[in-house]
């Protein structure tokens, strides 16, 4: 664990008095330990505080047996948690409560490692020990608190890496060195370079990189495990990325804030349920795959770049109790292959197209059941088999023929959509 900066610190601390103090998710689950109903399960075995019985989170986990729970600090920890064949029991899981901690991403940069071409230019070919086409798709600099893709993400659209003396002071690009890159693992080489005001330090900067590639991570076979009361924010990857196989894993009051990809995404043959998750910011905020199984519950989601909801290939997934502020390049997107079938089940969801109108997609291998749900500003483009329950779809009531009121939008906005995005939500 590491200092975090001053600036890092005044925004961790708005997110945190913004969404961590019970205005983004119901009541019955709201922020910190205190506030949730205990879990005797997990409270059977040992406390395990960071900072005292372990030196660290990757040690906490390690030493965790079925029925302890780890405890973090309400503190931003720069570090991740990963979880790579961790099993607890069936009423004896393995519980990680952060009572509100933050799981940061990134870095102030090593001021060490960058060099000055010419006043304002500086450059750094070795920010990171390996580097891919997958990461720098997601990758961003934060500035000042800011975060900036240089209007690129992962699963959308990529504006072309600029020239480096192109660039405007608050910019940076990035070069492939060419001869490097031709490895057979696909590795890439090349140099950053960020651009200030000709004169300005670059200790004053205040700039930081993403180090970490996600905040929870799974891989391998995990089993009766419960992640609560945590942020993930700034990898440059996924706030919460499941791998491999899992079983009765539960994730509660959940944020991810301003991730490389998605706010949270399961894949291979994952299983689990999440209850209070709020995803902003992030290229995508729900991305499922595979053959996850996966249900979420009392969501909100906003400020996402690519998708706002993704699901796709031979999974089963449901998203119950939702509100979205779309801004990203698509809001729903069901989509699977030729020889896949993806099943998604929406009940009282209400999204809200706050960009130019753009569909909802049903791909044809796909199957969609909708109840009570409302989109507003948008329209569902239809190639797969959707079933209508009191659904209203850009203010047409379905099914054809029915009287239909749509999402609970009143209890849903009043539970689940932070102050910060209230205004948002004013009109009817």
């Amino acid at each position: 664990m590491s200092r975090t900066p001053p600036f890092l610190l005044a925004v961790l601390w708005q997110l945190s008095t913004s969404l961590y103090a019970g205005d983004a998710i119901p009541n019955s689950i709201n922020a910190g330990a205190e506030a949730a109903a205990p879990n005797a399960a997990a409270q059977s075995g040992r406390n395990i505080r960071v900072g005292m019985e372990a030196k660290t989170i990757r040690e906490a986990i390690k030493m965790a047996q079925p029925g302890d729970t780890i405890h973090l600090e309400p503190i931003v920890y720069h570090d991740y948690a990963g979880f790579y064949g961790k099993k607890g029991e069936l009423g004896k899981p393995v519980t990680l409560d952060g009572h509100g901690a933050t799981l940061e991403g990134s870095d102030p940069i090593d001021l060490e490692k960058w060099s000055e071409l010419e006043p304002g230019l500086f450059a750094n070919d070795e920010l990171l020990p390996s580097l891919d086409e997958a990461i720098i798709s997601r990758w961003f600099f934060i500035w000042n608190g800011k975060m900036n893709r240089m209007g690129r993400t992962s699963k959308g659209k990529k504006a072309p890496f600029k020239k480096p003396r192109e660039l405007q002071p608050g910019e940076w690009t990035f070069v492939v060195d060419t001869e490097r890159s031709k490895t057979p693992a696909k590795q890439l080489f090349g140099t950053f370079y960020l651009k200030l005001i000709p004169g300005q330090k670059l200790a004053d900067a205040n700039i930081a990189a993403p180090m970490r590639s996600g905040g929870v991570q799974m891989g391998g076979n995990n089993a009766h495990l419960i992640i609560k009361n945590i942020t993930a924010t700034h990898p440059y990857n996924d706030g919460f990325n499941i791998h491999g196989d899992c079983r009765d894993v539960v994730f509660e009051n959940i944020r991810a804030i301003e991730c490389g990809d998605d706010g949270i995404s399961a894949h291979e043959s994952a299983e689990y349920r999440v209850d209070g998750l709020v995803s902003i910011g992030n290229s995508t905020g729900i991305t499922d795959t595979v053959a996850a199984h996966t249900s979420y519950k009392n969501v909100f989601i906003a400020d996402c770049q690519a998708y706002d909801l993704f699901f796709l290939n031979n999974g089963r997934y449901r998203v119950e109790n939702a509100v979205v502020w779309s801004t990203a390049e698509h809001p729903l997107s069901v989509s699977a292959g030729g020889n896949e079938h993806v099943e998604l089940d929406l009940k009282n969801v209400f999204i809200r197209r706050a960009n130019k109108p753009e569909p909802a997609l049903v791909q044809k291998t796909a199957t969609l059941r909708a109840a009570q749900i409302t989109l507003e500003n948008m329209e569902m483009t239809i190639q797969g088999l959707v079933s209508f329950d009191n659904c209203v779809i850009n203010g047409r009531m379905l099914p054809e023929g029915a009287t239909a009121t749509g999402a609970d939008k009143k209890t849903l906005i009043e539970q689940l959509v932070p102050a910060a995005y209230q205004s948002q939500f004013q009109n009817p």
